[in-house]
């Protein structure tokens, strides 16, 4: 249809401008995230009208289906776009003083984590709730009742709702995430209560959130994942898959370092397939190698993407495919074999234990946050919010997290259900990429030539569909807890 092939073209437009301006604010290259002139710009992709009729027009075509739910969260993001722009300030330009320094609230969480000292990791931490309560909680306050008054006319009764008729089987997942908590508990409590007292000298009965920011940053490994090696190392491993970084003209890395840099590494896929920038300082340390990694893995599936799909394949679908790719290259630094190969690493199987640990808290951690998200979107108050986050996440991980952090820990668009997915569809592919290419599969061409031709998939199919085509299995979080069982048992 002439009309929803204009339309695909024009969100194109806008879906690239939006990426360039936030990896232009996130790479320091900007002092503001400047929204508003991108959302009027492309005012019709986004208005109420527009949305509601390609609601009305899906009738089961997927590509209709997934150009509706862009022009849902379009819309909802034109209504909220001033808070995204004032939050992205605040954290910008907020400083915190600790014992007389003043710190940029984006660099708190790396100070907790690379403080030696627990009673200075203590007083940061307070002072990140503190600040995030005062001063970004309203904000993200007024953002949820905005979009809260937004969803019914976009056809849904609530958030959930809306999420589930865009093709989430969200109950579906929480199920098999309560299984998997059910499941892993003894695992989980006994596995890193042995961690901390090895790392920390204490238990999980003693240990706090600070503490665990501590434990995941892992400097003990410091030594072993330096910061200049990171670039040639991804750049080596590539090459053993047959993929040659420096001749891919569409994949730009941006490695300098800015005072307002984030220091996160990120990914923006500005033009999919032709610009996509691989963004990060490279500090060094396993918790920056695996961020580079796992950002590495969303460009090169970008980067090889084919360029003859409609834009809902390229940019939309289904975002646990592009997750878990990126999942994969990430737990490469977990692989024993690829450390020995690439880093000659010491002690290569208690690292990566140590890895298989952080990966059972993290899916727990997101299994709890899928339950908390299923609860808040739903048509209840948000006042008793705070304390069910708490009890949620605090259950699954045995430590309690701050109730501050009740909205801020609430991704966009049930992201968390991609995550999980994501999860497990990595470790199910993993593991037929080690069946069918050997426990070196990250060295042989056949299996880059692979993973170059799913890539090239974009996000056409969803994950389910990718994996059962690839290994005839159904995506299942119990895969997850199969392979952390295997790694510490």
């Amino acid at each position: 249809m002439p009309e929803l092939d204009a339309y695909r073209a024009e969100a194109d437009r806008f879906i690239s401008e939006l990426d360039e301006e936030y990896y232009l604010h996130y790479a320091g290259l900007k002092d503001r995230l400047e929204l508003e002139e991108i959302y009027e710009r492309h005012s019709d992709l986004t208005e109420l009208e527009r949305a509601q009729s390609l609601g009305a027009a899906v009738d089961g075509d997927r590509g209709v289906r997934e150009l509706w739910h862009f022009a849902c969260e379009g819309y909802v993001g034109k209504l909220t776009r001033g808070h995204a722009e004032r939050l992205a300030a605040l954290e910008a330009e907020l400083e915190v003083t600790v014992d007389g320094e003043a710190i940029p609230f984006r660099m708190l969480r790396p100070t907790i984590a690379n403080e030696p000292d627990r009673s200075r990791r203590e007083r940061l931490d307070a002072a990140t709730w503190e600040a995030t309560e005062e001063h970004l909680n309203p904000i993200y306050l007024e953002a949820v009742e905005v979009t809260r008054n937004a969803v019914p006319a976009l056809g849904g009764s609530s958030y959930r709702d809306l999420y589930e008729r865009f093709g989430f089987a969200l109950e579906d997942l929480a199920a098999q995430c309560r299984d998997f908590l059910d499941s892993t508990e003894e695992l989980y409590e006994r596995s890193i209560d042995r961690a901390l007292r090895a790392e920390l000298g204490f238990g999980l009965d003693e240990a706090k959130r600070y503490d665990i920011n501590r434990m995941i940053r892992s400097p003990q490994w410091d030594e072993g994942f330096p910061g200049d090696l990171m670039v040639p190392a991804l750049r080596t491993t590539l090459a053993d898959l047959g993929i040659d970084l420096d001749g891919q003209a569409n994949v730009h890395l941006d490695i300098e370092q800015r005072p307002q840099k984030t220091p996160r590494a990120f990914c923006a896929p500005i033009e999919v397939p032709d610009k996509v920038m691989l963004v990060i300082q490279p500090i060094g340390g396993a918790d920056d190698w695996r961020a580079f990694f796992h950002e590495a893995g969303h460009t090169e599936h970008y980067a090889n993407t084919s360029r003859d799909l409609r834009m809902e394949e390229k940019r939309l679908g289904d975002s646990a495919v592009t997750e878990g790719w990126a999942m994969l290259l990430q737990h490469l630094t977990d692989e024993p074999a690829w450390l020995t190969r690439r880093l000659d690493f010491p002690r290569p199987e208690q690292y990566a234990a140590e890895g298989m640990l952080w990966l059972l808290f993290f899916v727990r951690r997101y299994s709890a946050k899928l339950l908390y998200e299923l609860e808040f979107h739903g048509n209840g108050g948000i006042e008793g919010m705070p304390k069910r986050y708490v009890e949620l996440l605090g259950d699954a991980l045995k430590i309690e997290p701050s109730p501050a952090n009740f909205l801020a820990d609430i991704d966009e668009g049930f992201y968390v259900y991609s995550y999980l997915r994501s999860w497990a569809f990595e470790a199910q592919l993993r593991d037929h990429l080690r069946s069918r290419f050997g426990t070196d599969w990250f060295a042989s061409r056949e299996a880059g030539s692979l993973l170059q031709e799913l890539w090239a998939e974009g996000q056409r199919p969803t994950a389910d569909e990718l994996l059962h085509e690839v290994t005839g299995a159904k995506l299942e979080m119990a895969a997850v807890a199969d392979r952390v069982r295997e790694s510490l048992r």
